[in-house]
């Protein structure tokens, strides 16, 4: 056999071996993001210290809203990975009663944060990174009085995406719903976008009172904007009208969004920060009168 015709039968076995690899390569990194996000689950600061359920309930709580008012920023937080996100964050919670962030990570530096404020953590874990967890995470003046966590899972990088859904009582004698999604990035069919979705259109649908719902929804291209406007028409929530409009844009179409029912909207802005990829946003609402 010549030199060339050597060459020629060792390609085959070559690029078999090489697939073979990018297989076994493949499988190992789907089982690893397959048990780095583990199943869904919530965590109550003061009742469930760690993630052991899908649900939580709070014995009692009291009343999120401060005489009738209410104010709420919504922002992702990129991980803490940026100089400056303590005291962005302290600001945002100054003026807030209720922060709903994305891309929170519950590391020893967060820990350190919330050990030095008042406020009332409820979280709902995406995965897990050097044992951190990540994921939603709404920061409150008051206790959430019960929450529920659910997953969807990217469909390319297989990492999973999470929504928060919790409940807040109010003075007016009504229950807040409080939804914290951080939408699915990477589908272009939007199959699992949509299925995202539609895991919590349900419980907006049947409940009875004031509605928040905010998140980066990753809204970059078109068809995704259509798809939650429509989504807002179905379930009669309105999007947060801003003053001053700084929401971070990726082809011209804002990520981040607030949409509400219920409530009356008084103010909304949304202000630069270089604590984060994204900007934060608030908003003020006023309460409608309820069932006392």
């Amino acid at each position: 056999m010549s030199q060339k015709s050597a060459k020629s039968a060792r390609l085959p076995r070559l690029w078999s071996k090489s697939l073979l690899l990018l297989l076994l390569s493949a499988a190992v990194y789907v089982a690893v993001a397959t048990y780095l996000n583990g199943e869904p689950e919530v965590m109550m600061s003061e009742i469930e210290p760690v993630f052991v359920s899908q649900c939580v309930t709070a014995p009692s709580s009291r009343v999120l809203d401060s005489e009738g008012r209410l104010r709420v920023g919504v922002w992702n937080i990129y991980k803490q990975q940026k100089k400056g996100w303590q005291q962005d964050l302290t600001e945002l919670a100054r003026r807030s009663e209720l922060m709903l962030l994305q891309e929170a990570k519950l590391n020893a530096g967060f820990h350190q944060y919330l050990d030095g404020s008042s406020l009332h953590l409820v979280m709902a874990k995406a995965f897990s990174l050097l044992k951190s967890p990540v994921g939603v995470m709404n920061l409150a003046t008051e206790q959430a009085r019960d929450a529920c966590a659910y997953h969807a899972v990217e469909p390319w990088i297989r990492f999973a995406k999470s929504t928060l859904i919790s409940r807040y009582p109010l003075s007016n004698g009504q229950t807040l719903l409080v939804v914290n999604l951080h939408g699915i990035n990477f589908d272009w069919q939007l199959k699992s976008y949509r299925a995202q979705w539609q895991q919590i259109v349900q419980k907006i649908n049947l409940h009875q009172g004031p509605v928040i719902l905010g998140g980066d929804f990753n809204t970059w291209r078109g068809q995704r904007m259509a798809y939650i406007e429509q989504l807002a028409h179905q379930l009669r929530l309105k999007e947060a009208v801003y003053e001053e409009d700084k929401r971070h844009r990726v082809f011209g179409l804002p990520l981040d969004h607030l949409y509400y029912r219920g409530l009356n909207l008084m103010t909304a802005q949304s202000f630069t920060s270089g604590a984060s990829d994204h900007n934060p946003i608030w908003a003020e609402f006023k309460l409608k009168p309820g069932a006392h």
